[in-house]
């Protein structure tokens, strides 16, 4: 039986029509997986069944919960309703957490808002909820802050708080996106193990076709604000009637074609690296304890070749980065960029040879620049910077080269894709012309079609310009699609290296066996005839 219908929903936003017709249908104890590239409707479709639309929005055809029209719901009716019948997890835990409060207090909130607990009953369900999410006191106090918790653990709080009251529904908006693969294969089981034990409806919203695969029991394939195709999962996949989940098919598989680069000396040399940091004291008089964030790390990069850099949050990948990048010292070991020493007071003419794309465009652009200003940033690194024409002219031919338009660079960051926008971090990291460009998750959040054309484009501008990239990842299959040779880092240390395909095809520590298979894959034979394998 349906919980939650989806009855011919059409939307508009400011007149801006933006779904057509959608129509879906959530059933206790069952899994919907909707899947579509950025832009296609998805989350707005979650948003309109919470009543959180933004304002213009105006609607047509129904929501049903239970039988009752969400849309014909007051807002003072619905809020009885969000959290008690029907929660939803948001994609960035972050911004979805109050970073004022702990993590207990905000779990706790959902029951003491709705009356469902006295406030010392409900810090007791609170932590009860979190332990049930993998998160027990004895390993994660209910009184932490968002601040101390890696990127998995906020994730779970924000499941928990969504559970919180046993809601018949709930919807999931992208939430294992930017994680680590293990830490998304525990999100997967617990929101799999959520279904099952209480029963709930689960919609799932995400990008990545192997997530859907083994977790959905129905999948709905959005594209421009329509469902093109829906079914049970195993049958939608082997069909695949619709060009456009053919199109995504090939996408999420997709490995660009990587000309021939010659490879030169070595550019970049880690020797022997390591980073510590002192941790509070657990006593006053006790000696801190430290956490060996980077232990003992070589690694070599050469002229125009590509090495991936892979591990779980919390392994010491974006330390040795900041370290890379000259952004922080270390405190044994020695790292030379072209055979110079690397690190914070390094000059400026070295710190050109090095740029760097991170994982959120937006979130490293100031949205009060427009996007010539921005692209034109590491100018400053130079000792003798273009000025006036020369510099648009620099610009021009940087936005160019990632296939944007020189009448880009009168925009602002909010005008543009996430793809786009990702485009415009690739340019400015170019503009310089570096010799290396470290990538530090820079494709992880984008849909499988916008990833697939961005790693077009970093192949061949690497074959035009001779670049060499250090890519940092947890997609496993992103790295196999970029790399010559690939580093697995665990705990600090790297474990194993090696050419990818001989890594990929026959891995040697456990860790990377682990990796691997914890990766997420459409199953071989549900493949259809005629579709990329």
């Amino acid at each position: 039986m349906s919980v939650l219908t989806f009855d011919r929903l059409s939307l508009s936003i400011h007149g801006s029509p933006i779904l057509r017709d959608v129509s879906l249908a959530l059933e206790a104890g069952r899994t919907l997986g909707v899947v579509g590239e950025s832009g296609s409707g998805k989350s707005l479709t979650a948003l309109a069944a919470m009543g959180l639309l933004p304002e213009g929005a105006r609607t047509r055809g129904a929501i049903r919960l239970d039988g009752r029209d969400l849309l014909a719901t007051s807002e003072a009716d619905l809020c009885r309703l969000r959290g008690r019948r029907i929660g939803m997890i948001f994609q960035e835990p972050m911004t979805a957490l109050n970073p004022m409060q702990c993590i207990g207090d905000q779990v706790a909130e959902t029951l003491v808002i709705h009356g469902a607990a006295p406030r010392a009953e409900a810090h007791r369900i609170a932590a009860e909820r979190l332990a049930r999410v993998g998160l027990p006191p004895d390993r994660c106090a209910p009184s932490r802050f968002p601040h101390e918790l890696s990127g998995g653990q906020r994730q779970r709080v924000c499941i928990a708080m969504a559970v919180a009251l046993r809601p018949a529904v709930l919807i999931a908006d992208e939430p294992t996106t930017a994680l680590d693969v293990t830490t998304q294969a525990q999100i997967l089981d617990l929101l799999k193990g959520l279904v099952a034990e209480e029963g709930m409806a689960l919609m799932l919203i995400t990008h990545d076709l192997a997530v859907v695969s083994g977790i959905a029991d129905r999948v709905a394939v959005m594209s421009q604000g329509r469902v093109v195709e829906q079914g049970a999962t195993e049958a939608l996949f082997r069909a695949m009637r619709h060009p456009y989940t053919r199109q995504l098919f090939a996408a999420s598989d997709h490995r660009p074609v990587r000309g021939a680069v010659p490879v030169g000396g070595p550019l970049l040399r880690v020797a022997g690296v390591s980073r510590t940091y002192a941790l509070p004291r657990a006593r006053l008089f006790r000696r801190a304890p430290v956490l060996r964030a980077v232990e003992d790390v070589s690694l070599e990069v050469r002229e125009g070749e590509s090495v991936g850099l892979v591990g779980e949050s919390g392994c010491g990948k974006s330390t040795l980065t900041r370290a890379i990048l000259g952004l922080e010292g270390v405190q044994a070991g020695a790292i030379r960029l072209s055979g110079q020493p690397v690190g914070p007071r390094m000059p400026g003419a070295l710190r050109a040879q090095v740029q760097v794309v991170f994982q959120d465009p937006y979130g490293s652009f100031n949205p009060r620049h427009r996007v010539d200003r921005l692209v034109a940033e590491p100018f400053h690194l130079l000792p003798d910077p273009p000025r006036g024409a020369a510099r648009r002219a620099a610009v021009a031919a940087a936005l160019e080269a990632v296939g944007l338009s020189a009448a880009d660079m009168e925009k602002y960051p909010h005008e543009f894709s996430g793809g786009q926008r990702q485009r415009i971090a690739i340019a400015r990291a170019l503009i310089i012309r570096p010799k290396l460009i470290v990538l530090d998750e820079a494709v992880s959040a984008l849909d499988v079609s916008v990833r697939a054309r961005i790693l077009d484009l970093l192949a061949d501008l690497q074959g035009r310009l001779g670049l060499s990239y250090l890519f940092i990842s947890h997609d496993l299959g992103v790295v196999r699609a970029i790399t010559d040779r690939v580093l697995v880092m665990r705990a600090g240390r790297i474990v194993e290296e090696g050419r990818t395909e001989d890594v990929f095809a026959a891995p040697t520590h456990p860790y990377t066996r682990a990796l691997l298979a914890a990766t997420p894959r459409i199953p071989a034979h549900w493949t259809p005839q005629g579709a990329p394998a």
